[in-house]
């Protein structure tokens, strides 16, 4: 897949998929990355389906300026695992609904990391996506004052957006 957001500024956030199918899902982190400028590309690769280009990617990343890998799969899902095997970058793991069980076993397969290999899990599918981006931008914005300020205008915006609601709520009582 191409990338996204490379005209001035290198890549800071690779997301990845194990599968195009996983697309819709991961657009959510796309849009979060791109509220924040955050550049980011897409990378299509398969822990089980093309290994080698896995590992070349994994091993590689770090050395072209990414600063976190998001990562979405179903099924199996152990392509988190296999990328953050062979990086010493964070990796955020996004379980896919991909199968009968509803992502249930993508989620065991992010989640269960043996020790020594982590892997920061979301929630299963688009929620998880966008929860995903918005924590590599908290761990960018620990070192990036203009990623800091979109990060507090963004929660300050969640919380008028509640208030919005609840007025909304009171008016209908009325």
């Amino acid at each position: 897949m191409k990338a996204k957001n490379t005209a001035q500024k290198s890549i800071v956030v690779s997301v990845v998929m194990g599968s195009d199918s996983d697309l819709p899902v991961m657009t959510e982190a796309t849009k979060i990355l791109e509220e924040f400028a955050i550049p980011h590309e897409l990378f299509l690769t398969s822990a089980h389906r093309t290994p080698e280009r896995t590992t070349k990617f994994a091993q590689g990343a770090a050395k072209r300026g990414v600063k976190i890998i998001i990562v979405g799969a179903g099924a199996a899902a152990h392509l988190a695992g296999v990328i953050a095997s062979q990086t010493q970058l964070p990796v955020i793991g996004v379980p896919i609904d991909a199968t009968a069980v509803h992502g249930l076993d993508a989620l065991l397969s992010t989640v269960q990391m043996p020790g020594g290999i982590p892997v920061a899990t979301m929630a299963i599918g688009k929620a998880g996506a966008k929860n995903a981006a918005l924590y590599a931008a908290r761990i960018l914005a620990l070192a990036n004052n203009k990623i800091a300020a979109r990060l507090t205008v963004y929660i300050q915006k969640m919380a008028k957006d509640v208030e919005k609601k609840q007025e909304n709520l009171s008016c209908r009582k009325s």
